[in-house]
C-alpha cells in the first residue's frame, strides 16, 4: 500500500528523475506516467514503447488507468474510507462512469489521493507537486464542467 512518506519522496521531482526510459520530453504530458511509476502499472501503452528505454514500461495514458481501476465514480460519491485513491479532473461530459470509460481528450488528469492530499505531476511546473482537492479541480479553468473522479488503486 502507498503511503504519504512513499509519495513525499517523489516531491519536486522532474519525470527525467522518475523515468529510465527516456520518456520525459517536457511537452509530453507526464500526470498519468508519473502515476504510474509511483504504482507499477504495467499495462497498455507505456514509456518503454514511446521512450526509448529496455526497462519495464509503465502506462502513460490516464484514459487507460481509469478504465483499469476496479471502481469508479464521482468525487462526491467516493466512500469515505477509500484513501489511498486514484483522482481525475476532466469534464464530466467526458466521463461515463457506468461503463467506466473516460474520453482520450487533452484536458485529463490524474493524481494519487491520501488523506485530503493529492500528488500528481505538474506538467506546466515539471515536477510533481501536492495540492488539496479544491485546489485540483482548478487544474483546468476553461473548462466550463470540470469535475473530480475517484479510481480504487490497481490491484
Amino acid at each position: 500500500m502507498i503511503t504519504p512518506s512513499d509519495l513525499n519522496a517523489y516531491l519536486g521531482k522532474n519525470i527525467s528523475a522518475i523515468c529510465n526510459n527516456g520518456f520525459v520530453a517536457p511537452n509530453d504530458n507526464h500526470c498519468a506516467h508519473f502515476v504510474s511509476h509511483a504504482m507499477n502499472y504495467r499495462f497498455g501503452y507505456n514509456c518503454q514503447l514511446a521512450g526509448h528505454g529496455k526497462n519495464p514500461g509503465m502506462n502513460i495514458r490516464v484514459h487507460e488507468v481509469f478504465a483499469k481501476c476496479p471502481s469508479v465514480g464521482a468525487w462526491a460519491d467516493r466512500p469515505a474510507t477509500l484513501s489511498p485513491c486514484l483522482v481525475f479532473v476532466t469534464g464530466a461530459s467526458n466521463v461515463n462512469v457506468a461503463k467506466k470509460v473516460m474520453e482520450n481528450i487533452p484536458k485529463k488528469h490524474i493524481g494519487i489521493f491520501i488523506g485530503g492530499t493529492i500528488w500528481h505531476y505538474s506538467n506546466s511546473h515539471h515536477k510533481v507537486v501536492t495540492q488539496t482537492p479544491e485546489e485540483f479541480i482548478k487544474h483546468y479553468p476553461t473548462v466550463q464542467d470540470s469535475a473530480l473522479f475517484f479510481g480504487a488503486l490497481i490491484p
